[in-house]
């Protein structure tokens, strides 16, 4: 790229900014902070819901974020959108995912919800690393992150509901009878795996809704956002985006989708962007 003008960088989480519930590193903490103090605007946009993004990552410093994928939009301390579904709709979704013996866990305002048998499904499933979201919630069930049980849930409505299945054929079923409203995001898994996982994003709400939100709210457009991804619920952001970037870790069906692929998490794949588009110098 090369140029000056300021950009509005969108960044996911977890197998983009940071390994596994790993806290960030040096070198990509001081690369986006650099590229703040050039000009730049720098903005996470993560499946992830509010209250389970960590301390060590907002400390790096951002102009905001799009959070459970553009269910909550936040610029310069402003929200710009919160919107939860409805109690009724979650409860017709649980019933229907219940109903063909998918387990769910609801990412609501206070924190995360778990079905009593996903822990069991989840710790099954083998370890691949094309599917950061399954990586993520494995290593979430021995963090401290605030999951608890759904019989704890306030029935207050959910910004997203994310589900894990010992196959596929419960999915197709599910998506037969949500599909109109929700689009159905399945994650990367070996054929042979004993969990499935994905998500459900409503249909006028995604990571590309929110960056479009923050474009209006700086008075720019597309064209000047630059997006960088790994799973294939980033699929909308860099689409969305002048310049979709995709990591070294993605799947090959997210790097087919962007216009470039940089090194991976473990490489530091944001910090070398940066340097090639100019965002930042040499940084140690």
């Amino acid at each position: 790229m090369g140029d000056t003008m300021e950009k509005l960088i969108f960044l996911d989480i977890d197998g983009t900014l940071t390994q596994m519930l790993a806290p960030p590193s040096r070198r990509v903490t001081r690369a986006i902070r650099e590229a703040r103090a050039n000009g730049h605007r720098a903005f996470l946009c993560t499946g992830r819901n509010p209250p389970i993004i960590t301390p060590d990552i907002l400390e790096i410093g951002f102009d905001g974020m799009v959070a459970s994928a553009g269910s909550y939009v936040e610029v310069e301390g402003r929200v710009l959108y919160d919107d939860v579904l409805p109690e009724k709709t979650v409860q017709e979704c649980l019933a229907v995912f219940h109903g063909v013996g998918i387990y769910c866990r609801l990412e609501a305002r206070e924190g995360i919800y778990t079905d009593a048998g996903m822990e069991a499904l989840v710790r099954s499933s083998g370890q691949d690393p094309q599917n950061s979201e399954l990586l993520r919630m494995q290593a979430e069930l021995d963090s401290n992150l605030p999951l608890r049980p759904y019989d704890e849930y306030p029935r207050q409505g959910a910004y997203k509901i994310s589900f894990t299945a010992p196959g596929p054929e419960p999915i197709q079923k599910a998506e037969q009878i949500l599909g109109e409203r929700f689009a159905f995001v399945v994650h990367n898994f070996y054929p042979d795996s004993s969990c499935l996982n994905g998500e459900i994003i409503r249909r006028d709400v995604g990571k590309d809704h929110g960056m479009e939100l923050i474009c209006r709210y700086y008075g720019q457009t597309a064209a000047d956002t630059v997006a960088f991804g790994d799973s294939l619920n980033d699929a909308p952001m860099l689409q969305y985006a002048g310049i979709g970037v995709a990591m070294g870790n993605a799947s090959p069906e997210v790097k087919a989708l962007a216009d470039r692929v940089c090194e991976s998490v473990e490489q530091d794949g944001i910090y070398w962007e940066f340097r090639r588009m100019g965002f930042c110098g040499e940084t140690g």
